[in-house]
């Protein structure tokens, strides 16, 4: 996935509200950026990060410019754009990038299913396959040389879990797809340290049928690509 238009570098001053950040321009300018990523983003910004942000064209928005990359000072790119992880699986998908999923022709985009009032990223079908239903989340969280998710408590995910252990016994199949997105991880496990219900969860899932796949993508200030698969431990 290209960028559209070429990104700019500031230098982070600060993220507050959980939408919006401070940060001052190569040329001394100060800019208030919008944040797409409301959760916790631990370890993605610490104010003297470098901020690869977009600007849109729209008059209509309060704010022009929005946040997509933080270069960490230790070097590492890390996309924090949230909006961002699904139009990456979408174009992997679309591309046969993901091998375990490549059987699959039709693609479909936010469809309601299950008992909870939920919405799938992505429903694969193929004649004569069972469906396919893949809910992603991205990881940004390194600690300890270890990629995490989630980064914070989440009701959310936990839903989520449920409606794919759902989805397994009524005969279909149920991916959980982690979309890394920092450059720096490698690896990826379930943070029972932050969330132990949803390691919990995520471990019975996985015993009744869910399939947990997980892909790293390339980051740079012009490209984000998913390309390699990277291991999921306990």
């Amino acid at each position: 996935m290209k960028f559209p238009t070429p990104l700019q570098s500031a230098t982070l001053i600060k993220r507050y509200k959980r939408f919006l950040a401070d940060v001052t321009t190569p040329q001394g300018e100060l800019l208030t950026l919008h944040c797409a990523n409301t959760g916790a983003m631990t370890g993605c910004a610490e104010p003297g990060d470098t901020v690869w942000y977009s600007t849109s064209a729209n008059p209509k928005r309060k704010y022009a410019h929005s946040w997509e990359l933080t270069q960490t000072q230790s070097g590492d790119f890390i996309c924090v754009n949230t909006l961002q992880a699904n139009a990456l699986v979408k174009e992997a998908l679309a591309n046969k990038t993901i091998k375990e999923l490549t059987i699959y022709n039709t693609i479909r985009s936010e469809v309601r299913y299950g008992e909870e009032n939920s919405r799938i990223d992505f429903l694969l079908q193929e004649s004569g396959l069972p469906d396919c239903y893949i809910e992603v989340k991205s990881v940004t969280l390194l600690q300890k040389s270890c990629g995490y998710f989630p980064d914070a408590v989440t009701l959310r995910g936990q839903k989520h879990l449920r409606e794919l252990q759902s989805m397994v016994e009524q005969g279909h199949r149920a991916v959980l797809l982690f979309a890394v997105l920092h450059s720096g991880i490698n690896h990826v496990a379930v943070a029972q340290h932050i969330d132990p219900t949803y390691a919990k969860l995520f471990e019975q899932v996985q015993k009744l049928g869910v399939e947990v796949i997980c892909y790293k993508a390339d980051l740079s200030p012009t490209e984000i690509v998913l390309r390699e698969p990277v291991s999921v431990t306990r």
